[in-house]
């Protein structure tokens, strides 16, 4: 049946596997970094409407993206080796989720889960070098972009937004390029949507989402600012131990069965 636990002053979760059918584990609490990232070790994240008691969640399956399987589209491929957009990491995070927070989404209002607390201890865990933002420009202007929280070799993402076309696609493509260059083992997308599925997300098992987790938190953390020095590059490198070599290894491996 699952339970929904109360949180008080401490910061101490109830294990994962006893949430509730819908995936909710806990109410109550705070969003003080260190609390955040207990809950994110454990498999479990912070999501409710602004005014609503703060709701932590662990659904049962688990929407994930190994980085190799990632589905680059031609069209994508091609819009980002036209050039159209620059790209860099942590150069304006605050901004980022600024932009996710004002995002109109299907079936919900702008931004609702993206609160001032939420955002204060994103920032923080920004500051700390834990969390972590993609960004996409044209001409010089902000249009698209992604931000999460990296432990051990997991990538949490939380939002993304775009103001032009397919610019959080390309900010992705940015994201999982780095990624695999740094042996991250999946991002964890949270929510089953038919947009992320389309770019190769799929389901796992809460036991099984659970143990890779902590495989994968094993492993050190990339902590500080990613990229080199905020620069803002004008593409994204194809011929990089990247996207390219990963899609071809995949192509290679389908000829052979």
């Amino acid at each position: 049946m699952g339970q929904v636990f109360l949180l008080n002053e401490s910061h101490v979760f109830p294990d994962a596997d006893l949430a509730s059918p819908e995936g909710l584990i806990a109410i109550g609490g705070d969003l003080s970094p260190d609390r955040v990232l207990k809950a994110y070790s454990q498999g479990i994240f912070p999501w409710y409407n602004d005014g609503d008691p703060i709701m932590w969640w662990s659904p049962d399956p688990r929407m994930v993206l190994f980085p190799e399987r990632f589905r680059l589209s031609k069209s994508l491929r091609k819009l980002i080796r036209s050039h159209t957009f620059r790209y860099s990491f942590d150069r304006a995070f605050g901004e980022v989720i600024n932009s996710c927070a004002h995002s109109v989404r299907n079936g919900q209002e702008s931004g609702t889960w993206i609160t001032s607390d939420y955002k204060l201890a994103f920032k923080a865990l920004h500051q700390s070098g834990l969390a972590h933002s993609v960004e996409v420009y044209q001409n010089e202007k902000l249009v698209g972009g992604l931000y999460g929280l990296s432990l051990g070799k997991v990538f949490f993402g939380e939002s993304m937004f775009f103001q032009v076309p397919n610019a959080s696609k390309a900010a992705l493509a940015f994201l999982i390029d780095f990624l695999l260059q740094n042996n991250f083992d999946f991002i964890d997308v949270q929510q089953n949507t038919e947009h992320l599925r389309s770019l190769g997300a799929e389901l796992m098992q809460r036991k099984v989402f659970l143990q890779s987790l902590n495989e994968s938190l094993d492993c050190d953390s990339l902590i500080g600012v990613w990229g080199s020095g905020n620069e803002v590059l004008d593409r994204l490198d194809f011929n990089r131990a990247g996207i390219r070599n990963s899609l071809s290894e995949k192509m290679q491996s389908n000829r052979s069965m």
